[in-house]
């Protein structure tokens, strides 16, 4: 046996216990579902940036109406998004490192009580604002926060249809290590819609 074969002898058992890791995507998902989130995002930007020139050009007005806003309800229901958000990166590691679907749709669960919660809790803010008279034509400040607050409310609805699709699939074990694109493209879209909240809400509910 001459010194080559002799390396590709001791080099074969080496190369069949360490694959080389199988490339995957960057970022995790479908590339289509990162171009909307982008579009989301820029259409909250705009939002925001017109919301703070607004605030701008009558501090005082916006002073006043926040002291009416409940920062216990906008603080109990950011913990619910950030914990759902949790709940959610949980489930795809659950499925998509260790092949768990079991676990994975539990986790998942959690998320969505938790989206839940939050949109119960804001149910019982906007009811107690349009008991008060509060309407988009009060002032300038009831305007962008009903307007800000009830298009992010579409989204967590829209997120937790998505979600429980997530959960049905993930439930039937139709997910797991190399095929979680679905998953992973859903995760994508929750994660956005918490970051969007975690900017509106010290935007709106506490910054003076």
């Amino acid at each position: 046996m001459n010194a080559h074969s002799l390396d590709t002898t001791l080099s074969a058992p080496a190369s069949l216990a360490a694959p080389a890791p199988e490339a995957r995507s960057t970022p995790p998902g479908d590339l289509a579902i990162w171009f909307f989130i982008l579009a989301e995002l820029l259409v909250f930007a705009v939002f925001f940036a017109a919301y703070a020139f607004a605030r701008a050009q009558d501090v005082a007005l916006f002073n006043a109406m926040q002291d009416h806003l409940d920062r216990n309800a906008g603080g109990i229901n950011t913990v619910l998004l950030i914990t759902a958000s949790w709940c959610v990166a949980r489930a795809v590691r659950a499925v998509c490192e260790h092949g768990r679907s079991a676990t994975g749709a539990h986790w998942l669960a959690a998320a969505i009580a938790c989206g839940g919660g939050f949109l119960a809790l804001k149910c019982v803010e906007y009811a107690g604002k349009f008991a008060a008279g509060i309407s988009l034509s009060t002032n300038t400040f009831w305007m962008f926060y009903l307007s800000l607050t009830f298009f992010h409310f579409m989204h967590v609805i829209l997120g937790l249809v998505i979600l429980s699709i997530l959960w049905l699939q993930t439930r039937r074990g139709g997910y797991g290590p190399g095929h979680a694109n679905g998953l992973e493209s859903g995760a994508a879209y929750w994660h956005m819609v918490d970051l969007v909240w975690i900017v509106l809400f010290p935007l709106v509910y506490v910054m003076r």
